[in-house]
């Protein structure tokens, strides 16, 4: 396909969602439907001595108790080298507060609540570390990432700084809940469930009931936000979901409470961040020393080390140590939650870099700009395509920047409001999954398109409708993209801002193979209409094609690791690698009075390749700044060192930014095709969009204010 710039087109979804007619895995309905709820343990850590559930079974309505006796043993783990473990299901042996011990099932959601809180578990508890800090809390380093020798070149740097930072436990929160339903029927188990990885659940309930894969269909036509949430191998509940179908040969579907979630899904885990940087007499920085740690479950596997990946790769450092260490305590697991790493190591390294500007008397931007490199330091390959110094001159450009004071405290509106301008890079690992696709294009006016993707709200259907809908003369109101469903195609977990770039390249091969087949049927007889017009003048019912691609370094045995449900490559490419880039320009207010900071503008630029969708690639970008705002200024759950819990499990006392925080967002993008990533020339998006920016509001507010601010959130008192 060329390499035009793509027209901004509507979301295909959006008339469904506005009139409230997409359905979601809770809104879909089964005769003889049964409803579930969880029991969870009241305790953080200890053995389940007993459970009663004679009282719940008395519960009018109630239908079964599911307990661990219900559950066939999980095989062992297969090791650091090995597929991963599936989802627990009910054990006896409690890791953290929250933990699900018993399933209810009964005829309604009331009855299925009653009968829940009428089960009776007995426990006999341990002591337990619920935080970083807690006694008993066990620092497990992991490997470093290194490149030169950043200690012989810090003690050759004229100017150094050194900093910690901060960043909190944070919970996803979408609004869609944890939803699954399952169906037991005929042989074949069918689960409907809100997953950004259906091809991973299939696998998880399979090994967590010991099945054949081959019977599970597993289904995530839509879901209500994700960020991380809803990927992995299935959620813990799902397996339990699916036992109950199994065993009352009926529909069970649960819908667990927020407050539950809280306690069983993964986080953004607290982390804590040491940065030394050092530059020479130009101002160039030569060495980087970065330590980060951050809480861990005790058999949590979310890796510290890859707190370096972005800040190793954001500026030409030729010298760079970076350490990591588990803290392990006893809460559940913490996991990928958006720009999972970056979001707090740019905070803390974007943060560092602002204070080495400063102590420099180098404007923050000019020492940015003069800091550019083509080369990853940690591979020495190339870069595929960089342009982020491009998107710091139009930030610049558009923002104003050259009319910034540069004292801080120095900038005020004439009622005293401290005005404040911050600045902050990001970059992400841009990766790329394989992918298979069938394009069937009928005579009766029909299109369907089936691969592997997970539609979230971020528009994956939209750029996918833009690929086809430029390259096929076809009809737009009948065009069927099947994805999140594994009986349509292979189906990868989408995460990590490989959504598009699995997806989009296979959709463009997939219209060029068309173009081939029609042509090769028209045999150069020139037919009018459109192509569905055109199979009907030569009465051919549909035409069908299947294509497949993977990506770079890869080869068809990608593709049966795509059948298994993981098959990521990148950013390391053989020859190469490739990351995406974005500047984030901010201007914070802070009333005299009140201290409350408002963010009036922001303007982000971004290098994600070539754009295929303007207006849901805007979206992304304009979500993850007011994210990063919520980040810097509202989010932190609390855990209840007592009892190992969490305190703020709802949206009522977990604080996020509302819409009076947030004021105009000018988002720009590069939009240069990157001419080695894919056949599309594409990078990931939908987590750089949010990286840095929680930085740039941190230095904005140094500037308007003089503090220092190197723990978030950043709160009123933090600025009395």
């Amino acid at each position: 396909m060329s390499a035009a710039p793509f027209p901004d087109r509507a979301r295909i979804d959006a008339f469904d969602k506005v009139r409230g007619v997409t359905e979601y895995t809770a809104d879909i309905k089964f005769p003889d439907l049964l409803y579930a709820m969880t029991v969870t343990a009241r305790i953080a850590k200890g053995t389940m001595t007993g459970l009663s559930t004679d009282a719940a079974m008395r519960v009018p309505g109630v239908v079964r108790v599911l307990t661990p006796d219900d559950f066939p043993p999980l095989p062992p783990p297969a090791g650091e080298d090995g597929p991963p473990s599936p989802p627990p299901t009910l054990e006896t042996r409690i890791a953290y507060r929250g933990q699900p011990v018993a399933l209810v099932v009964a005829k309604t959601l009331e009855a299925a609540i009653a009968g829940a809180e009428a089960v009776r578990p007995s426990f006999a508890d341990e002591e337990f570390s619920s935080r970083i800090d807690s006694k008993g809390a066990k620092r497990e380093p992991t490997e470093d990432w290194t490149a030169g020798n950043a200690a012989e070149a810090m003690a050759g740097a004229t100017t150094t700084i050194e900093a910690s930072y901060e960043s909190p436990t944070q919970h996803h929160n979408p609004i869609e809940l944890l939803a699954t339903t399952a169906v037991w029927a005929d042989g074949r188990l069918t689960i409907y469930e809100c997953s950004q990885g259906v091809g991973g659940t299939k696998g998880g309930v399979a090994g967590s009931l010991s099945l054949d894969p081959a019977i599970i269909d597993v289904k995530s036509a839509t879901i209500g936000g994700a960020f991380g949430q809803k990927g992995g191998f299935g959620q813990r509940q799902t397996a339990l979901v699916a036992r109950a179908a199994m065993l009352t040969s009926r529909p069970v579907k649960l819908v667990l409470p927020r407050g539950q979630i809280f306690h069983v899904a993964t986080y953004r885990p607290n982390s804590l961040h040491k940065v030394q940087l050092g530059a020479d007499a130009n101002g160039k920085m030569i060495a980087a020393r970065y330590h980060a740690e951050h809480e861990q479950s005790l058999t949590g596997i979310f890796p510290p080390s890859d707190y370096h990946e972005s800040p190793m790769r954001m500026y030409g450092i030729e010298n760079y140590r970076g350490t990591a260490a588990n803290i392990r305590i006893d809460r559940q697991a913490p996991g990928y939650m958006r720009a999972p790493h970056p979001q707090p190591s740019c905070f803390a390294f974007e943060s560092a870099v602002d204070e080495l500007a400063y102590k420099l008397r180098r404007d923050p931007v000019a020492l940015r700009i003069a800091n550019d490199t083509q080369v990853d330091p940690k591979t020495g390959n190339p870069l595929s395509s960089r342009f982020l110094n491009e998107c710091l001159k139009e930030g610049a450009e558009r923002f104003g920047w050259s009319q910034r004071t540069p004292e801080p405290g120095s900038m005020k509106a004439e009622d005293g409001t401290q005005i404040g301008w911050g600045v902050a890079c990001g970059c992400y690992p841009s990766m790329m999954t394989p992918a298979i696709a069938t394009l069937r294009v009928s005579a009766n006016g029909s299109t369907r398109f089936a691969t592997s993707g997970h539609e979230m709200g971020q528009g994956i259907r939209t750029a996918i409708a833009a690929v086809l809908l430029g390259g096929l003369d076809i009809n737009p109101d009948r065009l069927e993209i099947a994805i999140g469903d594994t009986t349509a195609a292979p189906q990868h977990m989408t995460a990590g801002s490989w959504g598009s770039a699995g997806a989009i390249p296979v959709t463009a091969k997939a219209v060029d193979r068309m173009r081939a087949a029609v042509s090769e049927l028209l045999a150069g007889r020139q037919i009018a209409g459109n192509l569905h017009r055109q199979l009907a003048t030569v009465r051919r019912p549909f035409i069908e094609i299947e294509v497949s691609e993977v990506a770079p370094g890869q080869n068809a045995d990608a593709l049966d690791a795509l059948r298994q449900g993981y098959a990521v490559a990148g950013p390391e490419y053989p020859e190469f690698t490739t990351m995406s880039y974005i500047a984030h320009f901010v201007e914070v207010r802070i009333e005299p009075g009140t201290r409350r900071v408002r963010m009036p503008r922001v303007v982000s630029i971004a290098d994600c390749g070539r754009v295929i969708s303007p207006r849901t690639a805007a979206s992304q970008v304009r979500g993850g700044v007011v994210w990063a705002f919520s980040a810097a200024l509202r989010e932190a759950t609390e855990i209840d060192r007592r009892y190992g819990g969490y305190l703020n499990n709802d949206l009522a006392d977990y604080v996020v930014a509302v819409n009076a925080d947030i004021g105009e967002i000018d988002v720009g993008f590069v939009d240069q095709p990157d001419p080695l990533a894919n056949s599309m020339g594409l990078k990931g998006l939908g987590e750089v969009a949010m990286v840095g920016a929680s930085a740039a509001i941190a230095n904005a507010i140094f500037h308007a204010t003089g503090k220092r601010l190197r723990e978030l959130p950043i709160r009123v008192e933090h600025l009395l």
